[in-house]
């Protein structure tokens, strides 16, 4: 069979009348037009920005534009964004982005985020900054595509590896930077070797223990920055947690920016803080009495403590740690077979029944934490049988996965039901409403929970609830933790000052120890230490 094929030649007339007059090759007003194209296109200097000019759907806080300001004009694109949480790194790093494209010097980037954020971080420079950023998805997409999107597990794998190590990036962000203090890790290796003009590096705790990480940090951006790691440890003692030797914050100045919220002119929406105590139903406190029967056994006493813990949250997750524990040979039948019966008997949940009502008075979209996973599941059924939808959310979710839990949460479902995971890199601004079904050992956690609705963008007040079972450990918690630092009255970047100089799990392993104390006398005071402690900002 044979297809007929007509060609059009209508464009050689066209094309000959161009030859024949000239073009109009030579036109005067078309060169006009082409000079005046090139003189919008042009940045007639490094002063001031011309970005925001290009972002009529965005409008930046003040000191997010001289921070951007900054990193173009005094620091050469290489910089630390060092704000406190929910300042808006994310918008900082944008700015500068859009600075550099708008100028011609950078077309080639990648960014490194977070799993969980990565389709946050595309749709975030494509809605707001018309950056044109592809989330990673398939190999061919390194090549060929500017602006990639991609966690750090991802881009260090193969066969991805290889062919990001050969791109000449211009430019490259990394969130979450801090999880690259460790110099010894594959992590820092690999970024080490990237090629790269420009850098930017987002954390909101740049050191966390040791003076030392930020020397790390600043010699991805500019090694030799700060001289030799062996002179610098020598020079700024290796104990040292803070930035308050002159030498250091002088040179420091030059690679990072901080801005602290009691320095911005936001108008911050109120926090409301309400503290709910629970009585357990006479079933629930016999089985609270059976597990501290345990301690008969000379049990370990964090190991009690932790199924006390959980007896308070759900027998779901108490039965969970039973029977790890039974499998592992801590625990025998014996010993369990009390604890079984007990959980039998326990056919209602108090706590769970007073998030319950909360959540039908006020019908408002609420994320509820809770600490363990056979909670997150136990809820979720519980509330579903009440008429309340909810969506789960916690490590170990696909990226698309989170996405989708988000998504669903903002749109459809009144409720999320995090773990930790939740606690960080997800924003839930369109949400103002917080359940601490758990409360954790470590305060710093609360605060990252909080970060995730009361930030930039927030236009509601904003409601946290905090559960706990009255004459459990959940009380003394409560009370001799929470309340005797009085943690929700202050701002949350003044913790921030103390994630700067602590270090995360020895702070929670101290205050273990504190509420471990039988003695309420010694439990206070070690907790009064710790409150003189935060109060000073952690100095």
């Amino acid at each position: 069979m044979y297809i007929d094929i007509d060609f059009s030649t209508d464009w050689e007339q066209e094309f000959q009348k161009r030859l024949d007059n000239d073009g109009p090759f030579a036109s005067w007003e078309m060169f006009n037009l082409a000079f005046e194209a090139e003189e919008h296109r042009a940045v007639p200097s490094f002063d001031g920005l011309v970005a925001p000019s290009y972002l009529p759907n965005l409008t930046p806080y003040e000191h997010q534009l001289e921070t951007a300001r900054r990193v173009v004009e005094d620091m050469n694109g290489k910089a630390i964004l060092a704000d406190e949480v929910g300042l808006g790194k994310t918008i900082e790093a944008g700015l500068v982005l859009k600075e550099y494209m708008i100028r011609g010097l950078v077309k080639k980037v990648l960014i490194l985020a977070p799993a969980s954020l990565v389709n946050q971080w595309s749709s975030e420079l494509n809605e707001k900054f018309h950056i044109p950023a592809i989330p990673q998805k398939k190999s061919y997409v390194w090549e060929q595509a500017d602006v990639v999107v991609t966690s750090m597990e991802t881009a260090k794998r193969q066969p991805h590896r290889d062919i990001v190590l050969q791109q000449p990036y211009d430019m490259i962000i990394i969130d979450e930077a801090h999880k690259l203090k460790n110099a010894s890790t594959k992590n820092y290796e690999f970024i080490r070797q990237l090629k790269k003009r420009f850098c930017l590096l987002l954390t909101a705790t740049p050191v966390q223990n040791r003076i030392e990480e930020l020397f790390h940090l600043v010699s991805i951006l500019k090694p030799g920055h700060l001289g030799d790691e062996q002179s610098f440890k020598r020079q700024y003692k290796e104990d040292q947690k803070d930035l308050s030797n002159d030498d250091i914050k002088t040179l420091v100045q030059h690679v990072m920016v901080r801005n602290r919220r009691a320095d911005t002119k936001i108008d911050w929406k109120k926090r409301n803080v309400e503290n709910y105590m629970v009585t357990f139903t006479n079933e629930e406190i016999d089985l609270y009495e059976e597990v501290k029967r345990l301690k008969d056994t000379n049990m370990h006493g964090l190991s009690l403590t932790t199924l006390l813990r959980e007896t308070c949250s759900s027998k779901q997750a108490l039965g969970v740690t039973l029977s790890n524990m039974l499998k592992k040979g801590f625990l025998t039948e014996e010993l369990v077979q009390p604890l079984i019966t007990k959980m039998q008997q326990a056919n209602r949940n108090a706590k769970a029944e007073h998030v319950l009502k909360q959540l039908h008075e006020s019908k408002e979209k609420t994320i509820i934490f809770t600490e363990y996973r056979a909670t997150q599941a136990y809820l979720q059924w519980f509330l579903q049988q009440n008429g309340i939808k909810s969506v789960p959310f916690r490590g170990g979710f696909k990226r698309s996965k989170k996405d989708w839990m988000r998504q669903l949460f903002r749109d459809y479902a009144q409720v999320m039901i995090a773990t930790e995971a939740g606690g960080e890199g997800l924003n839930l601004q369109f949400c103002h409403h917080m359940i601490n079904y758990d409360l954790p050992w470590n305060p710093m956690r609360v605060e990252q929970r909080i970060g995730r609705i009361h930030r930039l963008g927030q236009e509601h007040e904003v409601h946290i609830t905090n559960y706990a079972v009255g004459n459990t450990i959940e009380e003394r918690i409560l009370r001799l933790l929470y309340e005797k630092i009085e943690m929700f009255e202050g701002v949350i970047g003044h913790l921030d000052d103390i994630l700067e100089r602590s270090q995360s799990t020895k702070l929670e392993h101290y205050v273990q120890d504190a509420l471990s104390e039988e003695s309420e006398v010694i439990a206070q005071e070690k907790l009064q230490q710790l409150s003189t402690y935060m109060k000073k900002g952690g100095a």
